[in-house]
């Protein structure tokens, strides 16, 4: 497995998504772990979740428990690096709330630590911005949980170019991870991305397979996808997580997996090597 790296820590190039396995539509419980299980045998050293990953009110946390419970049934579990985040909630109607005030944000940790059952959270994110809350105090509860040793490592999601600057100020220039939405779909983070390759801090993109299902469809903007992956003889997906390496080094994807064969596929990807023109054409979707 390739690697590169998130702060001070060495983990696989990409990383295992693991929303899908807690929110609608998820699998049962035994395929999930089974998911985790064939990721962290392949070599998959970070996984991403965070507190808002379930689906009914009265199970808050659902994602961070159900890791929790792979991770300590495999031998390879101690060495894995969980990302999650605190700062959007579900109420379980379907919808998506936030609460950044730092009261919340440090209450969510301490209920973070608890069911991952670990002294400290390896990577600990807000997870979006909060129109209701000044971010610079948002983020000041994450140093303040930095300073506590309540988290290893610190960074934010869904943020833009100043709120990158401002919070790796705030931070003393510890932000090591942010983590915004980008796909063959979804280019408008490239400025972020940008200034993360610029800074050396990792660029976690999620959703990064948005829309690459459709490239194989007549008339598709992600024809090329398709194009390239059958020359190679391998999934649009599996193109689609190399071009996306390929950008910078910076760049760790956290493609969302709910089977074993769609995260070992992912996973792959990291030995595709694109041509300089077949990135070119991709670039150009």
């Amino acid at each position: 497995m390739h690697t590169r790296r998130i702060g001070d820590v060495e983990v696989s190039a990409i990383g295992l998504g693991a929303m899908p396995m807690s929110i609608e539509g998820r699998p049962d419980e035994a395929r999930s772990l089974a998911t985790i299980h064939a990721a962290l045998d392949a070599g998959v050293t970070l996984i991403d979740t965070a507190d808002a990953y379930h689906r009914d009110a009265a199970e808050i946390g659902h994602n961070e428990t159900l890791i929790a419970k792979a991770l300590a049934s495999h031998d390879l579990g101690k060495d894995v690096l969980v990302a999650t985040k605190g700062g959007h909630l579900r109420p379980g109607d379907g919808s998506w709330t936030l609460d950044g005030s730092p009261r919340h944000l440090k209450e969510a940790c301490e209920e973070s630590l608890r069911r991952l059952g670990v002294e400290a959270i390896g990577l600990y994110q807000f997870h979006r911005p909060d129109p209701r809350v000044p971010y610079a105090e948002s983020v000041g509860a994450v140093r303040d949980l930095l300073d506590e040793g309540k988290i290893r490592m610190a960074g934010i999601s869904n943020a833009d170019p100043d709120q990158i600057r401002q919070a790796n100020d705030i931070l003393g220039g510890r932000l090591v991870s942010v983590q915004n939405q980008f796909s063959p779909a979804f280019r408008s983070s490239e400025p972020e991305l940008r200034l993360c390759d610029e800074l050396g801090i990792a660029f976690l993109p999620w959703s990064p397979l948005g829309g690459i299902s459709r490239a194989r469809e007549p008339g598709s903007a992600h024809a090329p996808f398709a194009r390239v992956a059958e020359a190679h003889g391998v999934s649009p997906q599996r193109v689609c997580l190399a071009w996306m390496l390929a950008k910078s080094p910076v760049v760790v994807p956290i493609p969302g997996s709910s089977r074993p064969e769609t995260i070992l596929d992912s996973l792959a990807a990291t030995e595709l090597v694109l041509t300089a023109e077949e990135l070119t054409e991709l670039d150009a979707v």
